[in-house]
């Protein structure tokens, strides 16, 4: 019994802190792995370039040891997990699972399960929270905003790279580079459709069309989350929460909304004109 609970306080330390962006080590910890996804993601645009051999294999080392080390980390996620199942099931969990499939699956021949690599940027949501980001934001409208613009980055990253790994063996005119595949999901998202760059193959027609969907779905419904957000700010004023900063709350508010602080009414900037008490 003496040997279980320190066992268990390390494990539960160990998630915590793969969850935790708010302490030092919890800060570290996650920013390294943010660095890793970014430095995989740009591995992987450098490769579709004209490169000397050499530097070629230096990159596709570099991104063999990067997917051992997300390997390692989903299973320490799962070891410190309380409830494996809901782990295994939960959205991100999933997305790190498809995202170490081609280490998994590596004494397989199936080439093609190397597009769930970039479902590691994906990965990147977990860290982009209104109230306790690595970079603070200070407004719930940034907030939105920056949600809705990382969102997007994130959806046409991930399209691009998975036309870019359909088509470009089959296709290498018309998707030659990444930056090809990028201005490929870009024109089709937004519903432009030039037409002057295509896809030849089923997969990578079927991912055209889940482009449009995306588009389609995405952009309306992440403007209208910032249109609401615009309205119900009309009546907020700036008013700094002396327990965790957060300056965003309704006029008449007497408690900080994001940790129950009691707001010092000196600190209550003048509502704009219009808004407020009459």
């Amino acid at each position: 019994m003496v040997l279980i609970i320190p066992s268990m306080l390390t494990r539960k330390q160990i998630g915590f802190y793969l969850e935790d962006i708010e302490t030092p080590i919890g800060k570290t910890v996650n920013l390294t792995l943010t660095g890793l996804i970014l430095l995989s993601s740009a591995s992987f645009i450098a490769e579709t370039y004209p490169l000397a051999e050499p530097v070629r294999f230096k990159l596709q080392t570099l991104d063999l040891v990067l997917l051992v080390i997300f390997v390692v980390e989903y299973l320490v996620r799962l070891w410190c997990a309380d409830h494996k199942l809901k782990f295994i099931w939960s959205f991100f969990s999933i997305v790190d699972l498809l995202a170490i499939l081609p280490f998994l699956l590596g004494f397989v021949n199936v080439s093609f399960i190397r597009i769930f690599r970039w479902f590691r940027i994906l990965r990147l949501i977990r860290f982009l929270e209104l109230r306790n980001s690595v970079v603070r934001i200070t407004s719930e409208d940034s907030a939105i905003f920056s949600r809705i613009i990382f969102t997007l980055a994130a959806i046409i990253l991930v399209y691009s790279g998975l036309i870019y790994q359909v088509e470009h063996p089959v296709n290498p005119e018309g998707f030659d580079t990444f930056l090809d595949a990028v201005y490929f999901s870009v024109v089709t998202m937004t519903t432009v459709g030039f037409g002057d760059v295509i896809p030849i193959s089923e997969a990578g027609r079927f991912l055209t069309i889940l482009m449009i969907v995306t588009g389609i779905a995405l952009i309306p419904w992440q403007l209208g989350d910032l249109i609401k957000q615009l309205v119900k700010t009309t009546n907020q004023v700036d008013t700094v929460c002396q327990g965790c900063g957060w300056s965003v709350h309704d006029a008449n508010a007497r408690f900080c909304k994001m940790c129950g602080t009691h707001l010092d009414m000196g600190d209550r900037a003048t509502p704009p004109k219009g808004i407020g008490h009459f």
